[in-house]
């Protein structure tokens, strides 16, 4: 870049070459220059002098000289001049100010040279790599394009001309074979300043991928008139996307499907054949998870907003269909609405209803000490629990036939004795058990849960830490072709599978600090 001499038209050319190449200033190349023929100079006449050097930004003059303070007695020539030379030099000069002293032109020898070389094109590099991380920063959340350069461990490395993004193998679709010279489209999902340079990575798995397809091919979608409200994928297989129209006369459904289907099957091509179910936003979750579990027909939705719980009925003929080739659909469609789905079929709903019912009477009569008629009548009348009666009000119960006030009191006094007692047994049971302070102290974990988890011999943080969701909610395995139930272990305190995930997370992060 520097020859031994340095030629200002040259120096010119090269930073008007440069600027244009890296797509960077050409005033950044010139502040790299000076810094490199600064350096060089230091070498040539010693690193005790301070050494400065200006390149006109026009004609590329190269003015090189050193900096001395003005003294009365000068103790170091490199770096002071006495007041009488200084007044030569600049008639206004007085003692501790600073004077320019010009050096003369120097033929910079092969190392100096190098040396230059090499400090121009480390700055240069920096400076390439912040362009290019300002650039991409603010591409995070878009459909970029590029085309295929090389597979290295699985991994992609994708060429967008000005830099290279990276898709990592997980954020491929799964069986797409691309070769070298694709030209492919990808979501940016993050980009990272690093040492050696952005950063930038890519999906095609990612759900807002197809969320940004829309965008790209249904123009009501990229004007705002249709919002996306949520998006499921299974890559390469199945995806769901929930759309809402803000103008009751477009159909959001139809808009997005396009004359013939033209705007979702150039979607589909786009990843690689994966069927899209496009579903008509609604308030009514009811309404909603029918459609989002289609093309099953439901007989019965049961919402338990608290848990965001949705427990579906259908019959034999429709469970294959709601649940999906290895449970595809009812997992989609979980992860669209935000819902833990429970899907039962009316057989085993029935059965479950009756089993519920079984047992809280079972119970009321039992801890309550009443007869099984009333233990019925306050289960069908919305009090199953011992926590429903002690926590009811009075006015509640006297709207129960055949109830006063003196039998509701007498009612709600018994539960609350049989709540303390039990408490204080569980109590003593938990110490008994040797369950550890960790797993004692771990927020959200009832005393009744820590006395199951006791007893199956899950003592610590840690062991709690390394159960999974399933194991402790409970859920279905397929086993020869029928879907089997297994039971978890606190599956009786009804936990949601969104707060499971959270006890087991958080437990997760105290114990291996993730």
């Amino acid at each position: 870049m520097l020859n031994n001499r340095i030629d200002s038209t040259e120096l010119i050319r090269i930073a008007d070459a440069v600027a244009d190449e890296k797509s960077i200033s050409k005033d950044l190349v010139l502040t790299s220059m000076e810094s490199a023929i600064e350096k060089a100079a230091k070498t040539r006449y010693g690193n005790e002098n301070e050494i400065y050097v200006v390149i006109d930004r026009a004609t590329g003059k190269i003015e090189l000289g050193r900096k001395l303070k003005v003294v009365e007695k000068v103790m170091n020539t490199h770096s002071e001049i006495g007041l009488g030379e200084a007044l030569e030099k600049n008639s206004e000069a007085k003692i501790d100010d600073i004077v320019n002293e010009e050096l003369p032109p120097v033929d910079f020898g092969r190392i100096a040279a190098q040396t230059a070389k090499q400090v121009i094109s480390h700055q240069i590099r920096d400076a390439e790599r912040d362009r290019q991380f300002e650039e991409f920063k603010d591409k995070v959340g878009e459909i970029l394009s590029g085309i295929v350069k090389r597979s290295e461990y699985g991994n992609v490395i994708v060429d967008l001309q000005k830099s290279e993004a990276i898709i990592r193998r997980e954020e491929l679709i799964p069986r797409e074979n691309l070769k070298n010279g694709d030209r492919i489209k990808a979501y940016c999902y993050d980009v990272r300043r690093e040492s050696k340079g952005p950063q930038i990575f890519l999906s095609r798995a990612h759900p807002q991928f197809l969320a940004k397809l829309f965008h790209q091919e249904v123009p009501e979608i990229y004007e705002g008139t249709i919002g996306i409200k949520s998006v499921a994928r299974d890559p390469g297989s199945r995806a769901k996307i929930c759309v809402q129209s803000k103008d009751s006369s477009i159909d959001p459904v139809g808009a997005c499907v396009g004359m013939r289907g033209s705007r979702v099957q150039a979607i589909v091509n786009e990843l690689q054949g994966e069927k899209i179910d496009i579903i008509n936003w609604t308030e009514d979750a009811s309404s909603l998870v029918k459609s989002a579990l289609s093309p099953a027909e439901v007989m019965k939705v049961i919402i338990a907003e608290d848990d965001r719980r949705i427990e579906v009925v259908i019959d034999e003929d429709n469970l294959s269909k709601a649940i999906g080739r290895r449970g595809q659909n009812v997992r989609l469609a979980s992860k669209l609405l935000d819902y833990e789905i429970d899907i039962l079929t009316d057989k085993e709903e029935s059965e479950k209803r009756q089993t519920e019912f079984k047992d809280n009477t079972e119970k009321l009569v039992k801890s309550l000490e009443i007869d099984t008629t009333m233990a019925q009548l306050l289960v069908a009348e919305g009090f199953p629990t011992i926590n429903a009666i002690a926590n009811a009000s009075l006015p509640e119960f006297l709207k129960i036939e055949g109830f006063d006030e003196e039998t509701s009191t007498e009612l709600q006094n018994r539960a609350k004795e049989y709540i303390q007692e039990e408490a204080e047994e569980v109590s003593k049971k938990v110490k008994e058990l040797g369950i550890e302070d960790d797993l004692a102290t771990h927020k959200g974990l009832s005393l009744g849960m820590l006395l199951i988890l006791g007893e199956d011999n899950i003592k610590t943080l840690k062991d709690f830490a390394e159960l999974a969701t399933d194991e402790l909610i409970g859920g279905y395995d397929e086993i020869k072709g029928k879907r089997e139930k297994f039971d978890g272990i606190l599956e009786e305190f009804d936990i949601s599978r969104k707060d499971a995930d959270d006890l087991i997370m958080r437990a997760r992060k105290k114990v291996f600090d993730i």
